[in-house]
C-alpha cells in the first residue's frame, strides 16, 4: 500500500500552531514510509473562509518548511484541492445516500429548530434534532425539494448498536449510535458540512492514513458510518494529543499566542519552532532536544507517539530558538535572517513616514520605533488606566478591543480605526480614552507614532498578544465576566 496522508486546514483566520503540529506529524509519516502528503483547503464555511487566509496558511507552513506533494498551489492528480471547487461531488454523493434510504431530506425551518432547542433546555433534555422529517416518504420529500422548499440532507443514524473506532494509539473506542444526532450532511445552500466533505475527499484522494487531533474523535462514528454506507474501506486513524497550556488547558489564543504568524513576526526561527513542535509528542531517541527534520523523520514511529499531554512551554521554545541562533547560524546568516524578517526596505519604508515627524536626528529612529521590533513590551497599570477609570474597567474595554480588532477584515489602517471607534460607542467612552490604554499596551509608552497605523503594521497576532499581556497586568477578567461581556458585545450594546 502506498501511503497517502493529508492536512486539511480551514482558511478562516490566522494560521494556527495546531495546523503546523498536525502537518509535521503527517509529513514525518509520509516521508518515513515513502508516501505523499496532500494539502487540501476545507473552505466550505462561506461566512469565514477568505483567500487571504489561505495564502497566510500556505506562507506560514512554507516558512516552517512543511512542504507537501499535492495541493492547490502545486497541483496533482486528485484536484481540485479546494472544497469550494468540489461542490458537485458532494451533492452527488448526498443524493446517492438519500436514494439508498441512508440519508433524508429535512425541511425543518430555523424557527422550528430554535423552538425545539428552547423546549429541550426548558425540560433539561439533551439538545439534538428530534428526527421530525426522518420518515417522510421519499416521493413526497422529493416533490417538496423540486418545488424549491428549503431543506438540508441528514444522515440516517442507526437507533441502536455501536460504532468502533480502531485508533493506532488508543486502541478500540466504542460509541453508542443511539446517543448520536442525525447529522446534517448537506446544508440548505448546497455546501457540505465537514462530515460529508472529509469522507468523500479522503476516499477520492486515496488517503490511507488519517492523522489528526484528538478533538475529532467524537466525530469518528459519523465518518465510519458514512464509509460503511458508501461501501468504502476507511483509512487507518490516529488521533494526536492536543497542544496544551502549562496549566493543562487546551491551548487557546485567549491565553497564549497560537498563530504561526505571531512567532514569525516576533522573531522566532521557523526551524526552531518546527523542532519544538516535534518535541511535543515525539522526542527523538537520545538526550539532545535540538534536531533537524531529516534526523527526526529517520527515527519516527507513529505508534510510539506519547499521549501524556503536549504542553507548549514558551520559555523552552525561547531557549531552543536561542540555541539555533548561536549554534547553527554564522553572523552573515543571522544578518540575512534579520533582513528577511523586518530589516528590509519594504518594512522600513512603512515605518519611516510614521517616525519622520518625531525625529531630530537619524539616531532617533530606532529608539522611537523599538517597539515595532520587540517580541514583547512592558507596560504599567499607571500607563494603562486613564484618570477616573478603574483597572477592571479598562481590562474589560481591552477585551472588547480584541474582539473588535479580530473583526477588522480585511486588515488595514482604516479597518482598525473603524472597529476601535465601535469600542468607544459600545462603552460610551471618548475615543481618546480607548486609544490611551492601547498606546501603553502595544508600545509600552503613553505616547508614540500614530496608533491606528502602528497597529496595522504590527499585525493582529502581535497586537493581540500585547493586549493580553496588558490585561494580565490589570488583573485579567474572569471566565464568567468575559462570557457575559461577549454576549453584550455580540448584541451591540453595553447595557
Amino acid at each position: 500500500m502506498s501511503v497517502r496522508v493529508r492536512i486539511a486546514p480551514s482558511p478562516t483566520g490566522s494560521p494556527h500552531l495546531g495546523t503546523a503540529y498536525i502537518a509535521l506529524f503527517n509529513l514525518a509519516f509520509a516521508r518515513r514510509h515513502g508516501g505523499r502528503l496532500v494539502f487540501r483547503v476545507e473552505d466550505t464555511d462561506q461566512a469565514r473562509s477568505r483567500p487571504e487566509h489561505e495564502q497566510s496558511l500556505i506562507h506560514a507552513l512554507r516558512w516552517l518548511e512543511l512542504n507537501w506533494d499535492e495541493g492547490p498551489d502545486v497541483g496533482g492528480p486528485h484536484g481540485p484541492y479546494r472544497q469550494s471547487e468540489r461542490l458537485p461531488l458532494y451533492q452527488q454523493h448526498a443524493r446517492r445516500l438519500v436514494e439508498a434510504g441512508r440519508a433524508y431530506y429535512c425541511f425543518c425551518t430555523p424557527q422550528r429548530l430554535d423552538a425545539l432547542r428552547t423546549e429541550q433546555r426548558r425540560l433539561k433534555l439533551s439538545l439534538g434534532y428530534d428526527r421530525h422529517c426522518r420518515d417522510l416518504p421519499l416521493d413526497q420529500a422529493e416533490r417538496r425539494r423540486q418545488q424549491g422548499e428549503p431543506h438540508v440532507v441528514r444522515l440516517r443514524m442507526p437507533l441502536e448498536g455501536k460504532a468502533v473506532l480502531q485508533d493506532t494509539l488508543r486502541g478500540a473506542i466504542e460509541f453508542e449510535y443511539g446517543l448520536l444526532d442525525d447529522q446534517v450532511l448537506l446544508k440548505s445552500d448546497g455546501f457540505p458540512t465537514y462530515h460529508l466533505a472529509v469522507v468523500v475527499d479522503d476516499h477520492l484522494m486515496g488517503i490511507t492514513h488519517v492523522i489528526r487531533g484528538e478533538e475529532w474523535i467524537n466525530s469518528s462514528p459519523k465518518h465510519l458510518l458514512l464509509y460503511e454506507r458508501f461501501g468504502w474501506t476507511p483509512p487507518i486513524h490516529t488521533h494526536l494529543p492536543l497542544l496544551l497550556n502549562p496549566d493543562g488547558s487546551k491551548m487557546s489564543k485567549r491565553r497564549n499566542p497560537t498563530s504561526i504568524d505571531y512567532y514569525r513576526r516576533a522573531g522566532y526561527l521557523g526551524v526552531a519552532l518546527r523542532n519544538y513542535l516535534g518535541l511535543m509528542s515525539y522526542p527523538p531517541p537520545g538526550e539532545d532536544e535540538k534536531f533537524g527534520l531529516e534526523k527526526w523523520v529517520e527515527a519516527f514511529d507513529l505508534g510510539k507517539v506519547s499521549l501524556g499531554g503536549s504542553v507548549f512551554d514558551l520559555d523552552k521554545l525561547l531557549w531552543l530558538n536561542g540555541r539555533y541562533l548561536r549554534e547553527d547560524f554564522t553572523a552573515e546568516a543571522v544578518l540575512g535572517e534579520l533582513k528577511n524578517w523586518l530589516f528590509n526596505d519594504e518594512h522600513l519604508g512603512q515605518l519611516v513616514p510614521l517616525m519622520q515627524e518625531r525625529m531630530e536626528t537619524l539616531g532617533d529612529f530606532l529608539p522611537k520605533c523599538a517597539f515595532f521590533f520587540a517580541r514583547k513590551v512592558e507596560c504599567s497599570t499607571e500607563d494603562l488606566v486613564p484618570r477616573k477609570r478603574e483597572s477592571q474597567e479598562v481590562a474589560q474595554v481591552l477585551q472588547t478591543v480584541l474582539w473588535a480588532l479580530e473583526g477588522a477584515v480585511p486588515w488595514s489602517r482604516d479597518a482598525v480605526e473603524g472597529n476601535l471607534r465601535k469600542v468607544g460607542e459600545f462603552w460610551d467612552w471618548p475615543i481618546r480614552e480607548v486609544t490611551g490604554p492601547l498606546f501603553a499596551a502595544v508600545m509600552g509608552q503613553r505616547v508614540g507614532p500614530p496608533l491606528f497605523e502602528s497597529i496595522a503594521l504590527l499585525g493582529l497576532d502581535l497586537t493581540r498578544a500585547r493586549i493580553l499581556d496588558a490585561m494580565n497586568v490589570l488583573g485579567g477578567i474572569s471566565k464568567k465576566k468575559a462570557a457575559e461581556l461577549e454576549e453584550k458585545w455580540k448584541a451591540g450594546k453595553q447595557k
